[in-house]
């Protein structure tokens, strides 16, 4: 059951990150056509195909820390207990979205292993959500 305080835009961030955490499992899960479909880059996705477990070590722990920061989001929202750092935590994950989105772009023109089209595509999603998580910190400022 929802309480008052609980902050749609958090709610909506937790979701997000935890929606694509659930498509890192499904990489892990589905191997290289997922890991080609989403861009990962040639390397990794021979590496899936070759069964190395490179791939499932590095996609671990993206996972993980994608869920962490769903969990920062949901306990801002007022949706499970206070975490520990809760504000500092927020911060560096709203900074960390944001130089992600952006710095993207500047990989367009030389990819490193990866189409311009992924820069582009995870750059758009990366700097949304930082947005909607900064969005999210001025709201609750006053309640971290």
């Amino acid at each position: 059951m929802f309480c008052r305080s609980m902050n749609v835009f958090l709610i909506i961030a937790g979701t997000l990150s935890a929606v694509v955490a659930i498509l890192h499992i499904g990489c892990i899960y589905y191997g290289a056509p997922w890991y080609r479909f989403f861009g990962a880059g040639e390397q990794m996705t021979m590496l899936a195909e070759r069964g190395s477990l490179q791939p499932t070590l590095i996609t671990s722990g993206i996972v993980l820390v994608l869920f962490i920061w769903s969990l920062y989001a949901f306990s801002a929202a007022g949706v499970i207990f206070r975490l520990p750092l809760l504000r500092l935590a927020l911060i560096l994950i709203t900074l960390i979205y944001l130089v992600r989105g952006v710095a993207g772009f500047f990989l367009v023109s030389s990819p490193m292993g990866r189409s311009p089209e992924f820069w582009v595509w995870s750059s758009l999603i990366c700097l949304g959500f930082g947005i909607i998580h900064l969005i999210c910190l001025k709201q609750q400022w006053s309640n971290l």
